[in-house]
């Protein structure tokens, strides 16, 4: 069942951000509400009332809406008009399809003075002989009833016809009256023979009294042995009689009134919880993801579904896990492993596998200002574990390994034989003799001037070289 609450009234008021004491316009339809309450004193400014095709059994809580101008209470179980005069505004009222069979009770709407427009249809005083006349001819101000627009010939005579229809009015309403008293005296003799079938089936014995089993000394090997398919038995015969009282309630005829849709709507929830029993039996339990295998092995694992890059240098290896920019970093835990890094997102695994051994002490996990991202730095170690023995192998620097590797080269350098008798190539000292050797060309000596050349000349102007 439905009640009328402030979160029912918040979450359909998305239009007004959510504020409801200066809410124009609410709308409560198909929220199976029984009772009409609270709306007054939350909402005082309302204009527009959507309340159709709910329980609703009586018009109250509605006096202090003074700018109310639109109602609608169809397809309710309302049986009488009442609790409108406050509502000064009011000038359309909705009541098609209820229980209205007082129609007499419409006289308290002549306090409405801004009523144009009125539905009763599908109401049983909509049934009753001259009742648009009576309708019309009691309430002077309105203009439309059941859409159809009031003529002032149509009114003229309805007035004067008034003292002759008002008789016959109440007689009908005598008439429904007590058939509705019956239909209530039947209706609550049969919830009343429902609740006590209910009582029966839920005791054991069809006394109420708890009866022993002969067969309960039996090992628990052979209750196992026999129970199993006596319960799938059982299972399969509930759900036989479920399927049997369902199709026996829907196919059984019933007269349309306020009792008959309050029993359908019970009826709909005991469905509903059956429904959702069954299925919370039906839910397994999901297994934890395996991150680690049974032999030790870790696995790659990504269920955030996130994206991610991995950088690896020589000196250490850079994951950038592309976290939610603005997620609150308490939501994230890391772990750094010497082979394997795993990440907590929400609590769902993200764990990669490492390319080589990396430092936990000497890592960090920081966050990207910019980004969001979550950046987990870890140092390699200066050793590589191999398989099998443990042997350690020390990883120098690339520059102190190339100068060891050139000074041993140098070292074990082997120098060119050019004897003619252990090779066959030509010899080259005999190929070089066979030309006259010319010695190198050595700078010739500068010529200075002496004074005794007869070409000689002593020029002052020019320094003396030296």
């Amino acid at each position: 069942m439905g009640w009328i609450t402030e979160d029912l009234i918040r979450r359909n008021a998305e239009h007004n951000d959510c504020v409801i004491f200066s809410l124009e316009e609410l709308s409560l339809h198909q929220q199976e509400i029984e009772r009409l309450e609270h709306i007054d004193k939350w909402c005082r400014d309302l204009k527009i009332l959507y309340l159709q095709n709910n329980l609703i059994g009586k018009i109250e809580n509605v006096s202090k809406l003074k700018k109310l101008e639109y109602l609608n209470l169809a397809l309710n179980n309302i049986e009488k008009i009442e609790n409108l005069e406050g509502c000064e505004e009011l000038a359309k009222l909705d009541l098609t399809v209820n229980f209205i069979g007082e129609l007499s009770s419409i006289k308290t709407l002549k306090h409405n003075i801004h009523l144009k427009e009125l539905f009763l249809m599908g109401n049983p005083c909509a049934s009753f002989d001259h009742y648009r006349e009576f309708v019309v001819a009691t309430l002077p101000q309105l203009k439309w009833l059941d859409g159809k627009e009031i003529e002032p010939s149509e009114r003229i005579k309805a007035l004067q016809d008034y003292s002759v229809i008002e008789p016959q009015i109440r007689e009908q309403e005598k008439d429904h009256c007590l058939k509705r008293a019956k239909l209530k005296e039947e209706a609550q003799r049969k919830h009343q023979e429902e609740d006590t079938n209910e009582d029966k089936r839920s005791n054991p014995g069809s006394d109420g009294r708890w009866y022993t089993d002969i067969n309960s000394t039996l090992s628990s090997l052979e209750r196992k042995d026999h129970l199993q398919p006596a319960d799938i038995q059982e299972h399969s015969t509930k759900k036989l009689d479920t399927s049997e009282d369902d199709l026996e309630f829907w196919n059984k005829p019933c007269l349309f009134t306020p009792e008959s849709r309050l029993e359908t709507l019970r009826h709909m929830e005991k469905q509903r919880k059956n429904q959702e029993k069954l299925s919370e039996k039906k839910k397994k339990v999901k297994p934890p993801r395996t991150l680690i295998t049974e032999n030790g092995k870790a696995l790659n694992v990504n269920e955030p579904k996130i994206d991610f890059s991995l950088n690896d240098n020589e000196k250490q290896i850079i994951l950038d896990l592309a976290v939610y920019r603005y997620m609150d970093t308490s939501l994230i835990d890391v772990d750094v492993q010497p082979t394997y890094v795993r990440v907590m997102i929400k609590g769902k695994p993200f764990q990669l596998v490492l390319p080589a051994e990396v430092k936990p002490d000497s890592s960090s996990a920081k966050r990207s200002q910019t980004t969001g991202h979550l950046v987990i730095c870890m140092p390699k170690v200066g050793e590589v574990i191999t398989g099998g023995q443990r042997a350690f192998r020390s990883m120098k620097p690339t520059s102190d390994r190339s100068r060891e590797q050139t000074n041993a080269r140098s070292k074990h350098m082997e120098k060119l034989e050019v004897d003619p008798s252990k090779h066959s190539f030509p010899d080259v000292t005999n190929i070089v003799q066979e030309k006259k050797r010319t010695p190198r060309r050595q700078s010739e000596p500068k010529i200075i001037p002496n004074e005794e050349d007869p070409t000689f000349e002593d020029n002052p102007d020019v320094p003396p070289l030296i």
